[in-house]
Parts: C-alpha cells; sequence; structure tokens
C-alpha cells in the first residue's frame, strides 16, 4: 500500500457522488436476515458471511462506527446494531460515506427500503432516481396491455417515468434475463408483437430475448444514461454471459447515440476498459466489487480497470442495497484504493500530482454530474416531488 499522501487527503475530503446504488432497510434485522444482505450468495448453515472478505471489512472497517473496536467478534457487532436501532444505523454509515448525491436504482424492492429523498435525507445528500426499465415493462404488463399495443405502451411508459422529478437515468438488468449474447438489431413491431403474445400468455418477469432487445433500444431514444449491471452479481446471473464485450456489435450500431454506464464489471473489468477506450460514450465503475473485496483489495481492481481506461470514463458507484453499511465501505474502499493507485504513480514520476488530484476528482464526483446533469443549484426530488438537499 502507497504510503499517505496529498492524494489520500484530498479523496478522503471529497464529496462522491454514488451514481448507482440502492435504498437501505427501514427495519431493525436479526442476525440471519443482516448476513444474508451481505452475500450476493446465500447464509448456509455451519457458515458464518462474517467469515468472508467482506464480512472481515464490515468488523474491520464498520465497526468503529458503531463504537466497537476493530474486528469486533460478529455477535457484539449485531447486538451493538440492534441496541442502536435501524435509523441512527443509516444515519451513521450514510453520512460516514461523504457522499453529496445518490443516484438510486428505485426497481429492486425485495425488502422494505428507502427513497432516493429519504436515503439522501439521513445524511444531508441529494437524492435523484434511476428507473430500472424492466420492472417498467413488468408493470404495464400486469396494468393490462395488448400484444400489439405492448411497444407503443411501453415506450410511453417510459417517457412518462423519465420525466419525473428527479430521474436522471434508466437501467437494465438484461445481464440477469438474458445475457448479453443477444442479435445486436433492432426488434421489428412484429417481431416484438409476436414476443409480447408469448411472454403475456405466460407471465412471469420479463425474460424473453426480443423484449429485452426492445427495452435497450428504447432506452436509446430516452434522451438520458442508460446503466447497464455486467459481471459480478447473485447466483441467478450466468456470468459467462455478463461480459460486457458481448456488447460490442450493439454498441457499434448505438455508437454516439447514447451514454452507457457499465456498472461493476468485475471480473470484466479489463473488458470494459477497452469498450471505455474505444467508444465515445461509454463508461465505467467497479461497483459492488469494491465493497466485497474491501479496501484491501480495492486498489487492485482500480488498477485493471485504470490501466487503459481514459480518467474521464470512471465512475465511482457503490451498488449498496438494504444494509447501510455498504454505502460507507464502498466509499472507504473507493477513496482508499484510487488513492494508493494515484498516488504510487506520482510518487514513481508517471503522473504529476496536480493530474492525479483531477482524475480523483473526475472519478469521484465530476464524470457523474456531467453525464446526469447535476448541477450546483438544481434542486433534487424524488419520484413524490420531496425536495432534498442541493448539490
Amino acid at each position: 500500500m502507497a504510503a499517505p499522501g496529498p492524494v489520500h487527503e484530498a479523496l478522503a475530503a471529497l464529496p462522491l457522488v454514488d451514481h448507482h446504488c440502492h435504498g437501505a432497510v427501514t427495519a431493525d434485522l436479526g442476525p440471519a436476515e443482516f448476513e444474508s444482505l451481505i452475500t450476493e450468495g446465500e447464509r448456509w448453515p455451519g457458515m458464518s458471511t462474517f467469515d468472508s472478505p467482506v464480512g472481515v471489512a464490515v468488523r474491520r472497517h464498520c465497526a468503529p462506527l458503531l463504537d466497537l473496536p476493530r474486528h469486533a467478534p460478529a455477535a457484539d457487532y449485531l447486538a451493538r446494531r440492534a441496541e442502536l436501532g435501524w435509523r441512527e444505523v443509516n444515519r451513521r454509515f450514510l453520512t460516514a460515506a461523504g457522499v453529496e448525491a445518490f443516484c438510486v436504482d428505485t426497481g429492486y424492492t425485495p425488502h422494505p427500503v428507502t427513497s432516493p429523498a429519504r436515503l439522501a435525507a439521513a445524511s444531508g445528500a441529494a437524492g435523484y432516481e434511476v428507473v430500472r426499465l424492466e420492472q417498467l415493462a413488468e408493470t404495464v404488463a400486469a396494468r393490462g396491455v395488448e400484444p400489439g399495443e405492448y411497444a407503443d405502451v411501453v415506450r410511453a411508459a417510459a417517457e412518462e417515468a423519465v420525466r419525473r422529478p428527479g430521474v436522471v437515468g434508466v437501467k437494465s438488468v438484461a445481464a440477469y434475463r438474458t445475457g448479453f449474447a443477444l442479435d445486436p438489431a433492432r426488434p421489428g413491431a412484429a417481431d416484438v408483437t409476436a414476443a409480447a403474445a408469448r411472454w403475456l400468455a405466460r407471465g412471469g418477469r420479463l425474460d424473453d430475448p426480443v423484449l429485452v432487445r426492445h427495452l435497450l433500444w428504447s432506452a436509446v431514444g430516452l434522451g438520458l444514461p442508460l446503466q447497464l449491471h455486467t459481471g459480478f452479481g447473485d447466483a441467478d446471473v450466468r456470468l459467462h454471459h455478463a461480459d460486457p464485450a458481448l456488447l460490442t456489435d450493439w454498441l457499434h450500431l448505438t455508437s454516439g447515440t447514447i451514454d452507457v454506464l457499465l456498472l461493476h464489471c468485475w471480473p470484466y473489468q479489463r473488458q470494459a476498459a477497452y469498450l471505455a477506450t474505444v467508444f465515445e460514450r461509454v463508461h465505467l465503475d467497479v461497483g459492488l466489487a469494491l465493497h466485497y473485496t474491501g479496501p484491501a483489495r480495492a486498489r487492485a481492481v482500480l488498477a485493471e480497470a485504470l490501466e487503459i481506461t481514459p480518467y474521464r470514463k470512471l465512475l465511482y458507484s457503490s451498488d449498496a442495497y438494504g444494509v447501510a453499511e455498504f454505502h460507507h465501505l464502498g466509499a472507504l474502499s473507493f477513496r482508499q484504493g484510487l488513492a494508493d493507485l494515484l498516488q504510487s504513480r506520482v510518487d514513481a514520476d508517471e503522473l504529476s500530482l496536480p493530474d492525479a488530484l483531477r482524475y480523483a476528482t473526475w472519478a469521484g464526483r465530476d464524470n457523474a454530474r456531467r453525464l446526469y446533469g447535476l448541477t450546483e443549484n438544481e434542486p433534487a426530488r424524488d419520484s413524490s416531488g420531496c425536495p432534498t438537499r442541493k448539490v
């Protein structure tokens, strides 16, 4: 690890923009519930998720914020968390994250979680919304729609959704539903109608390849950045189908028309770096990989992502969901990992200090501000119109 230096000081003080995250749970969690929320896998009998890299990182870096010693035993950690209650726990970790704006994916809610405004209000930040396209299409289907009307109704619903106050982007989980090895071409109207008829007849979640392609192409016309989950996720994803390099042909067809944000990427951060290097409007983060590896390995993941990536293309996200510890741990891992990496290059005379400070600010805040149109004097509002602090 590089010795602390000016880059560490600058990143420690920099208010971040978390351009992709989720809400924090609004309930007290029992031990089993908490452990299930700090893994992308399952909580298996005879094993504790505290005995994993992410569990160790929680006990090392989150315990002090609960007034516990570093490396506190899991039982002590959970007992103190319960004693404080979820509101105080959320406040402490969200404030410690040092985030000035959260862009919140509101389309994943298996637990009751905070809205963008409520998440942000816990730390005095700003809250924005990211609309999940698959959930939007499933809502359309649940309300009832004829196959021949499906394309027009989904398009109208998407256009209405992105006009809501505080909406700054859209997201697709195509990586989970079909993977990226899709026909890159825009599907024709007859193909969409036929696919809609099949899907509406059987029901369930949207996982038809034609309709997923239709959503991706629909996003092109919405005028907002498109976030795409890539790489690491829970057992529902087929990892070899979530390689962002599989999007290459689609990116050629849509090149120059839309900003594409590749989320998370691990273990495909090098493939994502290639795409960000050769396509003008492709950008990336390493998202949830950072809190799962923790500060101990964040530098290594970021180093691979930044081997060739232009510095204007890297963003920060936590992908935190459920436990507010992940909002804090993601920010801490990003700050420390990026600072270690950039400071080491300064110390080796491979990078000037002014450049390193500029690139750190770009990645932590300014790249997201530019892409999502966040401004100094624009009040943020969530989907209910509730105002939050100005960015």
